[in-house]
């Protein structure tokens, strides 16, 4: 890759450096083999599917989706698989997902609608085509390996070896599909499947999602008057949500003998409003489950002969319950589960916590007989990897300062590592297979190029995690004030703040260009705690944006090239409202704004994200009518630029649009860069580059600051 481009250029590119980094790993239950994807370059966005052999270190290219289709499988992309790969921020493509068995001897995935299974074990069959229809996407390999489940359209189908590509459930009606996930629970909740397979590959357990009750709304595109607007069903706060009901199906077995069922299963029976996850392993069929206001989480043991659901454990909580990756999960007859206890996020078994007071589980990865193999963090800017036995020992896999995750089976632990001293993603086997010898998987990304300069800090009384990102010792123009570019997300769920070099690489191109840039966790983040995330419950704008100000002031004390009479913020989503709040509210402080893709009434976002931190509206009304920007608009004496994306259909380009017809109508000035055919992600290349240049230029023509630096 020429790295004398741009940074803008290159980082758009590279999708953020991303290409060509191994992602999406797993290991086999005995720990032989290890699957991941992997691009073949830091500018190609088309994954592959790649297997490690642990035993010889080696690793061996299973399937390259240019040789199997020639166009990468992106060209015929079934609309159920584009919004999937929205939901997910998927910015990839080829192989971008995959399923396998558990001792990953075989794999199957989609491309452009049509399903293939490959060999993991390392013979010399090629991937081969499975019969499907058109539209196929999210394949689910049986657990004896001879057949798939997948969905097209609305109808959830079987295929492979032991019986003809068959429908195992439809309906009439536009707005019933089986086997899919629906928007909130795929956006939300993590949970982006309807259909799992039984353990003994017989039946299929599958989501019925009915839509009718959810309002309609349309997402047209300015730029193509011809084209027909695009129909979704939102469930914005306050409104309906999708009907979501579970049947066990016969699929037959993998031995084409006959299974059972249907059976209904009667998991909303108890007010239960949302299906939050499902798990069915050999130690049995269990199901997360919350009521509309999130304060209670049930987990429920199914019995799929019956349908009828059992309560195993209920989680109360006055603000909300948190869903925590991986769990609850049954393991053998201890139901593993993560709960907020005290001053922590605690591992628990069937109640019981095993892991100490001042350790925050963020994920549980694996399980069995060893133990629990988890991340977690002590310091909020780090998370590490540990194995937690069942007697509560904690024996921690990674140590210094560091972001990582894990993978983990058979005596065998993929670590993959972040750090702020090397650019990329570490990806690191250890195993029993190689005592003493573990094999570095290849990355292919590129270098960000990019000399940090970057301090975790600790500002204020409530010791906010920080960053203050200064200009590299080539783009510094000496001891003269900075102007300030705070550059935060600032909501909850979500860091900024961690010792990981990949999080900071545009706020150190902003900072090259003149800025001293502070990027700040406040109330409302995770890793310090429940009652610090809980904090904001009923309020999203008062405290995170007084957090925001504070900070800049602490930072200020310690960094006396900080001008405080020349600040501006930016930020994308929950950064982008938080970016607007800040420069109508509080012009005193910031002196300009660049929003993007801001939520600027909750009212217009979905109910499980915004009912959880404001409450229902019609019971809450006063949460709502704090946090709206638009009766701010009269205020607004700064700089605004609104960018947003007119594709969007997570935060649709109404926030954006309401708030400039309310400046408009007060008469104040502001800068709306509408993105046509742009989602919530911009993974297009031009739009990617010149949406930072053009951010930079307007904040320094709103801040006077040289166009050199």
């Amino acid at each position: 890759m020429d790295r004398t481009g741009s940074f803008p250029r290159r980082q758009a590119r590279t999708r953020r450096f991303t290409l060509g980094e191994p992602r999406d790993i797993r290991v086999s239950d005995d720990g032989s083999r290890v699957a991941f994807l992997r691009s073949s370059g830091p500018v190609d966005p088309a994954n592959s599917l790649w297997v490690l052999d642990v035993a010889a270190g080696s690793e061996r290219l299973v399937a390259d989706p240019g040789r199997l289709t020639g166009d990468h499988g992106d060209r015929d992309l079934p609309k159920a698989e584009r919004a999937r790969r929205e939901r997910v921020r998927e910015t990839g493509s080829g192989i971008v997902s995959y399923d396998a068995d558990a001792d990953l001897g075989t794999a199957v995935f989609s491309l452009g609608g049509r399903l293939w299974r490959a060999d993991l074990t390392g013979g010399d069959r090629r991937p081969e085509p499975l019969a499907s229809r058109p539209g196929a996407f999210d394949p689910r390999l049986s657990p004896g390996g001879s057949r798939v489940a997948y969905v097209a359209g609305p109808v959830l189908r079987v295929t492979g070896d032991a019986a003809e590509d068959r429908a195992v459930a439809e309906e009439p009606g536009e707005t019933v599909s089986w086997g899919s996930a629906e928007f909130v629970a795929a956006e939300e909740m993590g949970r982006t499947r309807g259909h799992w397979w039984s353990p003994d590959g017989r039946r299929l357990l599958a989501a019925r999602v009915d839509t009718a009750g959810v309002p309609r709304w349309w997402i047209p595109d300015p730029a193509s008057p011809d084209a027909e607007p695009v129909e979704m069903r939102y469930p914005a706060a306050g409104a309906a949500n999708a009907e979501v009901r579970l049947a066990v199906l016969d699929a037959g077995g993998d031995d084409g003998g006959a299974g059972t069922g249907p059976v209904d299963v009667a998991w909303d029976e108890g007010g239960w409003e949302y299906l939050a996850g499902v798990r069915w392993s050999a130690d049995g069929l269990i199901l997360t489950v919350q009521t509309r206001d999130q304060r209670t989480l049930g987990v429920l043991e199914a019995d799929p002969d019956t349908g009828s659901c059992r309560l195993l454990r209920r989680v109360t909580d006055d603000a909300w319950v948190e869903l925590v990756p991986g769990v609850p999960r049954l393991v053998g007859s201890g139901l593993v589960t993560v709960e907020d206890r005290g001053s922590a996020r605690r591992l628990c078994v069937d109640g019981e916590a095993l892991t100490p007071d001042d350790m925050q589980v963020r994920a549980v990865h694996h399980a069995d007989d060893a133990g629990v193999v988890v991340t977690a963090s002590a310091d909020p800017a780090e998370v590490h990897v540990a194995r937690v036995g069942w007697d509560g020992s904690v024996s921690w896999l990674t140590d210094g300062p560091g972001v990582n995750g894990a993978a983990a089976g058979g005596g065998t632990v993929v670590l993959a590592g972040r750090t702020l001293e090397h650019a990329g993603r570490r990806c690191t086997v250890a195993s029993r297979l190689r005592p003493g010898r573990d094999h570095c998987i290849a990355s292919f990304a590129a270098d960000p190029g990019l000399d940090l300069n970057v301090e975790i800090v600790e500002l204020g009384a409530r010791k906010l995690v920080s960053a203050l990102v200064m200009p590299s010792a080539a783009a510094s123009t000496g001891d003269g004030p900075l102007p300030v570019l705070l550059d935060p997300y600032g909501g909850p769920h979500a860091q900024r703040v961690q010792r990981a070099e990949a999080l900071f690489h545009t706020s150190q191109w902003f900072a090259d260009q003149g800025f001293a840039v502070l990027v700040v966790d406040g109330r409302g983040t995770p890793g310090r705690g429940p009652a610090f995330e809980r904090a904001v419950r009923g309020d999203l704008a008062g405290l995170v944006l007084e957090d925001q100000i504070d900070a800049l002031r602490a930072a200020a004390v310690i960094e006396p090239r900080l001008d405080l009479s020349r600040v501006a913020i930016r930020g994308w989503s929950f950064g982008g409202y938080l970016a607007a709040l800040g420069v109508l509210r509080r012009p005193d402080v910031f002196s300009a704004a660049v929003a993007g893709a801001p939520v600027t009434d909750w009212r217009l976002y979905d109910t499980h994200y915004t009912e959880r931190y404001l409450g229902h509206p019609a019971e809450e009304p006063a949460n709502y009518e704090r946090t709206d920007l638009t009766p701010l608009a009269p205020g607004l004496e700064r700089p605004l630029m609104l960018i947003h994306g007119l594709a969007d259909d997570n935060v649709v380009a109404a926030h954006t649009l309401r708030l400039s017809r309310a400046l408009t109508e007060a008469g104040r000035p502001h800068t709306v860069l509408p993105l046509s055919g742009v989602t919530h992600m911009t993974p297009q290349e031009e739009v990617a580059e010149n949406l930072l240049i053009i951010q930079l230029r307007f904040l320094q023509d709103a801040l006077r600051v040289p166009a050199n630096g």
